[in-house]
Order: C-alpha cells, then sequence, then structure tokens
C-alpha cells in the first residue's frame, strides 16, 4: 500500500482540512498519515477560532512519521504561521518525499481568512520551489503573484505562468471563480500547459474542495500516475464528491468523500 501524507489544519466539522484528506486517501485505497498545523473550531457556516501548533511539536509530529513510514507523497494545506512553513521547509529538504503537493490555503470557502501575508512570503520564497505542484484557487493565485482580481481565461494564463515562472514548479489553477466558465488550468514550468473544461455544479455542498483535490492528487501521483492523469482523476472524484454531496449543516455542506464505496 502506498503511503501519503497531510499536513494541514483540523476541521473538527469533518468536511475540509485533515478530516477530509484522510477520507480521500482512503477512497484512493493509500495509507493516510497526518501532522497537523493547527486546530480550528469551524462548520459549515464558518470558521469562529484557530489554535496553531508550536514549529517545535509541528517538527515532532513529521520526524516520528518520516523515520518510521516515509510517505511516497505529501499534501500541504493550511499552515498559518510562518514559523511553521520554515519547520516544514526543513523537514521536506531532509527526507526528500517524491512527490509534494501545495494547496496554498489562505481563505476558507466561508471567507474566513486563514494565512498571513508573512506566511505567503515564507510559501512563496521557501516552500512553493520545492513542490511538485500548487494547487491554488483565482484568490489565492492572485494573493501570491500580488495581482488584481482574475475572472477570464487571458488573466488566469497569464497569472499562472507568472507563478510557475516565480517558483519553478508546476501550477494548478483552479477556476472555479471564473465569470463564464469553470476551467481548471495545468501550467507546466517548461510553459506548456493543459485547460480542463469542467462542469459548474449548482450545489452548496462545496466545503473543503480544495483540500480534496489536493489530496485526490497526491494519492494518484503515489499510486504511479503521471502528473495530468493524477489531475484528470483528482478532479473526477471531486465532481463526483460533489454530484453525490451530503445536505448536512447550514452553510455550504461537506462533499460524499465515500461515494465510490
Amino acid at each position: 500500500m502506498k503511503t501519503v501524507l497531510t499536513i494541514a489544519g483540523s476541521d473538527c466539522s469533518g468536511g475540509a482540512g485533515i478530516q477530509a484528506d484522510l477520507k480521500t486517501m482512503i477512497a484512493h485505497k493509500v495509507y493516510g498519515m497526518s501532522a497537523i498545523t493547527a486546530l480550528t473550531a469551524q462548520n459549515t457556516q464558518g470558521v469562529s477560532g484557530i489554535m496553531s501548533v508550536s514549529p517545535e511539536f509541528l517538527t515532532e509530529q513529521l520526524e516520528r512519521i518520516f523515520e518510521d513510514i516515509p510517505p511516497v507523497a505529501v499534501k500541504i494545506g493550511m499552515i498559518g504561521d510562518a514559523s511553521l512553513t520554515y519547520a516544514i521547509v526543513d523537514i521536506l529538504k531532509k527526507y526528500k518525499p517524491a512527490y509534494i503537493v501545495v494547496d496554498p490555503v489562505m481563505v476558507a470557502t466561508s471567507g474566513a481568512t486563514l494565512s498571513s501575508n508573512e506566511t505567503r512570503d515564507a510559501m512563496l520564497h521557501h516552500l512553493l520551489p520545492l513542490a511538485t505542484l500548487i494547487t491554488p484557487n483565482l484568490y489565492e493565485l492572485a494573493n501570491l503573484t500580488e495581482t488584481t482580481t482574475i475572472r477570464d481565461k487571458e488573466t488566469m494564463l497569464e497569472i499562472a505562468r507568472t507563478l510557475a515562472h516565480q517558483t519553478g514548479t508546476h501550477v494548478l489553477a483552479k477556476g472555479g471563480h471564473l465569470t463564464e466558465t469553470a476551467s481548471d488550468l495545468l501550467y507546466l514550468a517548461d510553459d506548456t500547459f493543459t485547460w480542463f473544461d469542467g462542469k459548474r455544479y449548482q450545489s452548496t455542498n462545496t466545503h473543503g474542495t480544495g483540500c480534496t483535490l489536493s489530496s485526490a492528487i497526491a494519492s494518484n501521483l503515489a499510486l504511479g500516475y503521471s502528473l495530468s492523469d493524477s489531475v484528470k482523476l483528482g478532479k473526477e472524484y471531486v465532481a463526483g464528491a460533489i454530484a453525490d454531496g451530503l445536505s448536512l449543516g447550514h452553510g455550504n455542506g461537506p462533499l460524499n468523500h465515500c461515494y465510490r464505496l
């Protein structure tokens, strides 16, 4: 069984964060592990509190994982603090996992801010260059490149190219916030790119979609699929989980991660 690690925050309501990641990994039949960066008090309606772990304790979690059950792929989600970013970078440089997928979580689906500008800068200059793939939504893509709001595919292509050049890393720009379509863009560091046209689902069951997609991609990479196929399969899994979503909660409901089981 292939091994995959999520480094992310905990969502006590189970729809996003490490809970969504581990459910996704189970659905892909890989062995999931987690290192928690923060506890959050949240539900489908929003985030009311965040308590970060210390960088020392995050390092201890990661050391215990890597020395015993090394992950083939690592998914990184919410970090929240620059000191935690540097702790993660040190571990990744030390153990060099084969695949690293970074979902630069900065704003929750509910609109809550989850990351500071200092953390963004630490990610941009130290973490993202180590990654196999970065999976920002359009707000995160604009934040990372300090550009204006992205509403069309032409601007999306230009800004994804900017981030790929800045980091030397492949970028999957998620187009769920585009005005006319819901296309995603896989922009590779060698300046080739592929558009993935997607159906826009009229559903409020979207809590944790970014976490789920990045975990699905990491799982597929660990299973031996190419980057392009991992993205394609990951998108198909998320689409199915949204379409078969759970009408739970009073806000943005969770996906049905187990719809295939």
